[in-house]
């Protein structure tokens, strides 16, 4: 009869502040009910919104919006036979559909994994940390499949290179989680966000789009800048820290530092089952070549139909940033994934026929079922904050009281990050905090001079580190996981001494990032300036 180990469940047990924030997170509602909650409440306070005559001065238009009741029988009419439409008319739902039938067949033909796994078995010893750092941050192609790929794959890459699993395993977690909302390539988070905020900005301007291209100039540094940013708490603080918390019993770390190392016969035995073989496989090289030569030709012919004078693929009058390659980028990305995908099948020999590939298409989108139920209700939700006009006249109010504040703008950047990073302890799906925060955060801001595009850039900045410190996180557990591998009295505590380092540099450093670019002026993605 097997016996429950008390001190390891304690020790797993979030104490103090991390307690709070778990009960606190415990105690809020599934995202689903959340939205449902507050689609009932918006509907209530429309109801005394009306009664009570409240009104506001739109600035932008100088017309006076009054709060509508949908508790009439015109709002039950409208809720009922427009529900359908808000739904299928939801900005990111037509958006995150289309882009993962591409990314879909690139990571269940093996694409992603055997991409990550090349990169991390070439690279040396030295630039191993800001490679798996960058592998991470860029890995948000993968949407959540990354956590599963990388944190075992760092682990196993530090190790064969005789360093210290433990932090391999959070130099990954820390990139893929904290860093979720930057990458060199778009992916499916640009697209989501940006139909989120294109919905929260028609309450102010019905003919303002944000497009998901809006943060891509800002978003590609920022990759490569958190990735210094692990590197540098990696080196200067995590070798050294994790000296008191690994189990020494296969590497000596002090000797083989940079160097591969030799482990004993039993130590192999001790760690079998959790290696993660770098080498790639023939077939999986060939398919890699196939892979390589496809994105090549697809990515020369894209930008030649964009920059070629003359392209039938230009906007009008020969406009690139009109460009439907630009404003229907998401077809662009399904492209190019799904024919890198079926090109590392056919040579790795991981697509047989050619019912391999809609059925991986069928797989990706079953990722997606529960983020299609919460868009549901989410579509819901801001559809009645429209109509009622709660969210116009909450903008309004929240500006004029900025302006009477008369806060600099790097000071209120600053709040409202710090506003994100706090909630995203509670509320860990970045796609349901948007959805909440926009419909206020965005008209309030664009009101007061702040574009949509630089609300959303601060959202993702505020969001993500924050990731890597909440228990709330089922990525969290994941990452205590492979810790206790290697370090088996590992527990709450232990993981969030080594992941605050990282979550507190990665805040703060992207964040001054941001400002500087932000006096630099620089555009944050095409024709999207930053003031």
């Amino acid at each position: 009869m097997q016996t429950k180990d008390t001190s390891q469940e304690s020790s797993s047990r979030p104490k103090g502040l991390l307690g709070v924030i778990e009960w606190l997170g415990n105690k809020l509602p599934d995202p689903f009910w959340l939205f449902v909650i507050l689609g009932i409440l918006v509907l209530i306070s429309s109801w005394i919104g009306e009664h009570l005559g409240m009104s506001a001065m739109n600035p932008s238009t100088e017309e006076e919006v009054h709060v509508e009741n949908l508790l009439s029988a015109e709002g039950f009419h409208k809720i009922f036979t427009e529900a359908v439409n808000n739904f299928i008319s939801f900005p990111p739902l037509g958006l995150i559909l289309t882009v993962m039938l591409g990314i879909a067949v690139a990571e269940h033909s093996g694409l992603i994994g055997a991409a990550m796994r090349g990169v991390v078995n070439k690279v040396s010893p030295k630039t191993l940390t800001f490679t798996v750092a960058l592998l991470g941050v860029t890995g948000s192609i993968a949407s959540d499949a990354v956590y599963v790929i990388l944190i075992p794959l760092g682990a196993a890459a530090f190790k064969q290179m005789g360093r210290s699993p433990v932090v391999g395993a959070m130099v990954a977690f820390a990139a893929s989680s904290a860093g979720f909302n930057a990458s060199l390539i778009l992916n499916i988070t640009d697209v989501l966000l940006a139909g989120i905020s294109t919905s929260a900005a028609s309450m102010i301007d019905p003919e303002y789009e944000v497009g998901a291209l809006a943060n891509y100039f800002f978003v590609i540094p920022s990759a490569i800048v958190l990735a210094l940013i692990i590197t540098v708490v990696t080196e200067l603080f995590m070798y050294r820290r994790t000296h008191e918390l690994v189990d020494h019993d296969d590497v000596d770390y002090e000797a083989a530092s940079f160097t591969r190392p030799t482990a004993s016969h039993e130590d192999e035995e001790d760690v079998e089952s959790e290696d993660v073989e770098l080498t790639l496989q023939p077939h999986e090289k060939r398919g890699m070549r196939w892979a390589s030569v496809v994105s090549i030709v697809v990515l020369a012919a894209y930008f030649a139909f964009l920059f070629i004078p003359g392209s039938p693929m230009r906007g009008e009058g020969g406009s690139i940033i009109q460009s439907p390659l630009i404003t229907g980028v998401a077809v662009a990305i399904t492209v190019f994934f799904l024919a890198a995908g079926i090109a590392y099948g056919l040579g790795a020999g991981t697509i047989s026929s050619g019912k391999d590939v809609p059925e991986f298409m069928a797989e990706g989108l079953k990722t997606l079922l529960p983020m299609l139920v919460l868009f549901f209700v989410v579509a819901q939700f801001i559809a009645y904050f429209s109509w009622s006009n709660l969210g116009t006249w909450t903008a309004i109010k929240g500006s004029e009281l900025l302006t009477h504040l008369d806060l600099p703008h790097p000071v209120l950047f600053l709040c409202f990050v710090l506003l994100v990073a706090v909630l995203n302890l509670l509320i860990t799906s970045g796609s349901a905090q948007w959805a909440l925060m926009a419909p206020i955060i965005v008209p309030m801001m664009l009101l007061v001079g702040v574009s949509p595009e630089v609300s959303q850039m601060l959202f993702r900045i505020g969001d993500s580190p924050t990731n890597i410190i909440t228990p709330m996180s089922p990525y969290f557990a994941l990452a205590l996981t492979f810790l206790q591998r290697y370090h088996k009295n590992a527990g709450v505590g232990t993981l969030m001494s080594l992941a605050i380092p990282y979550s507190v540099s990665m805040l703060l450093g992207w964040f001054v990032f941001f400002l500087v670019w932000y006096f630099l002026g620089i555009p944050l993605g095409p024709g999207v300036p930053i003031r």
